[in-house]
């Protein structure tokens, strides 16, 4: 399945923070990191925890839409990337 996974710089505790919409019964943040490249692996290693998990039923994931949003890379603070289990 894709999940979304929202990757958004946080000033306040000064590294990339990471938010997963899908599962709204987990505490968000998820998880953060240094850099974008460790918050994203980050996030991977969290969403495979909760898919794995069957405590729960998984659910079901949402499609982004992007209505009136600039889309210019270099105006993003906030990138989202959809990951296949």
């Amino acid at each position: 399945m894709k999940y979304t996974i929202v990757i958004q710089w946080s000033d306040k505790d000064n590294c990339f923070v990471v938010f997963l919409p899908e599962f709204e019964t987990v505490m968000q943040p998820v998880t953060y990191g240094e850099t974008y490249e460790e918050a994203f692996q980050n996030a991977q290693e969290v969403l495979a925890l909760l898919t794995e998990s069957d405590e729960e039923p998984l659910p079901k994931p949402k499609p982004m839409i992007a209505s009136g949003v600039n889309t210019s890379w270099r105006s993003l603070k906030t990138l989202t990337f959809g990951i296949i289990n």
